[in-house]
C-alpha cells in the first residue's frame, strides 16, 4: 500500500508543472471576447511600437568623444 501511494505522489508530482504551464494567461481556453481581445491587443501594440519609434528618433547620435585626442 506504501509504494501504491508514494508512486501516486510521484506522478502528481511530476505531473503538476506540465498541468500548471497549461492553465496560464495565454491558455487558448479563451472566453467568447477573444476576437475583441486580440483587435484590442493589436491596437495596443501598434500605439506601443509607434512610441517607441518615435523615442528612437528624438534621440540624438553622439559623436565618439576621445579624450586622448589633445595628447597625441
Amino acid at each position: 500500500m506504501r509504494k501504491v501511494i508514494a508512486g501516486l505522489a510521484a506522478i502528481v508530482l511530476l505531473i503538476s508543472p506540465a498541468y500548471a504551464q497549461s492553465r496560464g494567461k495565454g491558455s487558448k481556453r479563451a472566453d467568447g471576447n477573444s476576437s475583441q481581445q486580440t483587435e484590442d491587443k493589436k491596437k495596443k501594440e501598434a500605439a506601443a511600437e509607434k512610441a517607441y519609434k518615435d523615442a528612437l528618433r528624438s534621440i540624438l547620435e553622439k559623436k565618439a568623444s576621445d579624450p586622448w585626442a589633445n595628447m597625441r
